[in-house]
């Protein structure tokens, strides 16, 4: 086969300065995308893609169907009761869109023989669209309406729409720009819908009432400091209507009474810098979620009648060990959940019996959350449990006894043996001291050292716990060991695990991450030459990072919408969400953020070295990190590196953050990626 080349993105010279230092960005040009050179360069990429990926076809379609083979394409979601209906979706075989449903009962017991009723067909909804993504879904209080968020180019800014379940007609309400989740809520009576909207930056910033019918919806409040953004959250009891103002250090919350939507909304104490908090409630009383003088947080609560702190009562006092994520409350339980001893645990308070106990688990490692729960007048709650090699399963916990009941575990198909596997936790010691866990699989049959596909996020206290994946089989049949670093700037050891790895300690994420590569090397179960490592978006900026730090420790990487040109972004406040961001990455109008930034910034230390080799994906309607990051970072490596490994860029060009929308679609893109990191390890079949 003759040589293929790769585009080449011309260089014009564009200068940052900044507190007396000049940055070069000579791809800089690369950020207009309304200039046809820019799409035709990135065209030009797609098709070098699909050119040197042309001899690996047969090999990704292979990927592909066999992954397919592994799911239940025609499958049905566990019912969940809302009201005097039963809400699911449920997915058919060849489409690639699911159908949102309802059936009438009054039971669990009476589903079976109940008719159903498609609600929202989004397959129908997606015919002659490339993208289509509906975030939320919102039955009104009375069940004859469905209000529901709806997109078509892969961005933040969402349309709101108002279907009559009755006639199954749009009514002619309909709203441009609101944000694409924890937006939309009913309020009581069902005659107003509340929201939030975007600013030019897709910031969610102002929070709306809407009365059906009316010609334009209300502005009720504007956010104007530009570091926080609104959810808008319904408390479990229906009661009240919860608008938060959230940064990543300060919580301010709003609430209102859903059966007075014309009513006064009310702060419930006014913002603190470095306190965070979140309500609920239950009965005549607030719940307050708080990391006030508690690093892992702590309950308390408040009457509602007189919700200053002098009435504050401590339910669950703070503690070291146990990091408090959020609370459920039901008629007479608190189903509390969280994390202890780095895995997601759930507890149980029996407000007439006064017990609090933790659920216990079968398996050493797994995760176990609460499911979608719509009613607060039960004693049963649904909640989801799922390991590395156990597939999730869906259980009605009786908060009275502790006991479940199985209502559904996910099918694998193709024959599937949990015991022909094995999951562990290992322990690795970072470069200061410090015990940074790793959770990995593989099939029992492999022979170490094989080969390692090595995956992480680390940044915004989010944790990547052990889950199951069917599609992740094709790398445990190939001798492939499956392994999550769950590294600090995420939370999977509390609270303090993300203030560790964020801000002017943010290189602990990446060190932790190559010390963690190193052990598994150093234990024998894969070696520098089979190593390889993936990431997205915060865990793309991670990827860039470690292949600065350590490029000949990993074989292959995957950069997914990496975020790589940090200080450039940083410093636009133009950018959609930057403002948001200066509490997780610091603001380079400080000159000690901006070295600190310009000492990791994956695309400002790109040097003349070798690489290991590299897929890197963008999407050009991405809103949360620009698609010409991801391509500049590809046009710099190309022209510094001075190895010869594969280094490609496949640019989405009609979706966003997420890639593409349909479920066939997404799982090509998977295909795509194993089959480039699985043949450079040596596993191409």
């Amino acid at each position: 086969m003759s040589e293929i080349k790769p585009p080449t993105a011309k260089r014009i010279p564009h200068p940052h300065t900044a507190h007396s230092d000049t940055r070069s960005d000579d791809y800089y040009w690369l950020k207009e995308r309304e200039n046809p050179e820019v799409i035709a360069h990135l065209e030009a990429e797609n098709a070098y893609l699909e050119a040197v990926m042309g001899p690996l076809e047969p090999f990704r379609e292979q990927l592909y169907r066999e992954m397919l083979g592994r799911i239940q394409q025609t499958d049905l979601e566990v019912p969940v009761q809302h009201g005097p209906y039963f809400y699911y979706a449920r997915t058919e075989e060849g489409k690639q869109y699911k159908i949102h449903c309802r059936k009438k009962a009054a039971s669990r017991a009476e589903l079976e023989a109940a008719p159903e009723e498609v609600i929202l067909d989004l397959g129908a909804l997606a015919e002659g669209k490339s993208y289509l993504s509906v975030s939320v879904l919102k039955p009104s209080p009375d069940h004859r309406l469905l209000a529901y968020l709806q997109n078509e180019d892969g961005s933040d800014r969402y349309t709101l729409y108002v279907k009559d379940l009755q006639t199954g007609e749009l009514l002619p309400d309909r709203v441009e720009d609101v944000y694409l989740h924890q937006s939309l809520e009913w309020d009581a009576t069902g005659e107003y819908l509340f929201f939030t909207r975007v600013d030019e930056t897709q910031r969610p910033c102002c929070l709306y009432r809407h009365r059906l019918g009316s010609p334009e919806p209300t502005l009720l409040y504007q956010e104007p400091d530009e570091t926080f953004r609104l959810r808008l959250y319904k408390s479990a009891s229906g009661r009240f209507l919860f608008a938060a103002s959230t940064s990543t250090l300060t919580d301010e919350v709003r609430y209102l009474e859903a059966l007075q939507p014309e009513g006064e909304w009310h702060v419930f104490t006014p913002r603190q810098r470095g306190v965070k908090y979140s309500l609920e409630h239950q009965g005549q009383h607030f719940l307050i979620l708080t990391n006030q003088d508690a690093l892992n947080f702590k309950l308390l609560s408040a009457p509602v009648l007189s919700p200053s702190p002098d009435h504050w009562h401590e339910l669950l006092p703070h503690d070291p060990e146990v990091y408090l994520q959020g609370v459920l409350p039901f008629e007479h339980h608190l189903l509390v959940y969280g994390r202890q001893g780095g895995s997601t645990q759930l507890w149980v308070w029996n407000l007439i019996h006064g017990t609090y106990r933790r659920l216990e688990w079968p398996e050493p490692v797994y995760t176990v959350a609460p499911a979608d729960n719509r009613e607060y007048a039960t004693d049963r709650a649904l909640v989801s449990f799922q390991s590395l090699v156990t597939p999730r399963k869906v259980l009605e916990l009786d908060l009275n006894t502790l006991e479940t009941t199985l209502l559904k575990q996910d099918e694998v198909l193709g024959g599937y043996d949990p015991a022909e596997y094995v999951q562990e936790r290992l322990w690795a010691t970072a470069r200061d001291g410090v015990q940074v866990p790793i959770s990995l699989v593989y099939k029992r049959s492999t022979a170490l050292p094989a080969p390692l596909y090595l995956y992480a996020y680390g940044s915004y206290g989010i944790s990547i716990d052990p889950t199951f994946s069917p599609t992740r089989l094709v790398l445990l049949e190939r001798g492939v060991v499956f392994a999550i670093a769950h590294i600090r700037g995420g939370a999977e050891m509390g609270r303090g695990w993300y203030e560790d790895g964020k801000l002017l300690k943010k290189k602990n994420t990446f060190t932790d991450f190559i010390d963690c590569a190193m052990h598994l090397v150093e234990e024998g179960y894969t070696t520098p030459e089979r190593l390889m490592a993936v990431g997205g978006s915060a865990g793309g900026l991670l990827m860039g990072a470690v292949v600065n730090l350590r490029p000949d420790l990993f074989r292959a990487v995957a950069a997914h919408v990496p975020f790589v040109d940090v200080v450039t972004t940083m410093s636009d406040p133009s950018i959609p969400l930057t403002t948001l961001e200066y509490d997780e990455w610091g603001n380079p109008a400080d000159p000690e953020f901006y070295a600190y930034m310009k000492s990791y910034s994956p695309y400002d230390n790109v040097e003349a070295k070798a690489y290991p080799h590299l897929l890197v994906t963008a999407g050009i309607n991405d809103p949360r990190v620009g698609y010409w990051e991801p391509a500049k970072w590809v046009a710099r490596l190309r022209a510094l590196k001075t190895d010869a490994n594969t280094l490609l860029l496949k640019t989405h060009m009609g979706a966003g953050h997420g890639g593409s929308s349909g479920r066939y679609d997404r799982l090509k893109e998977v295909a795509l990626e194993y089959a480039f990191l699985l043949d450079k390890v040596g596993l191409r079949d």
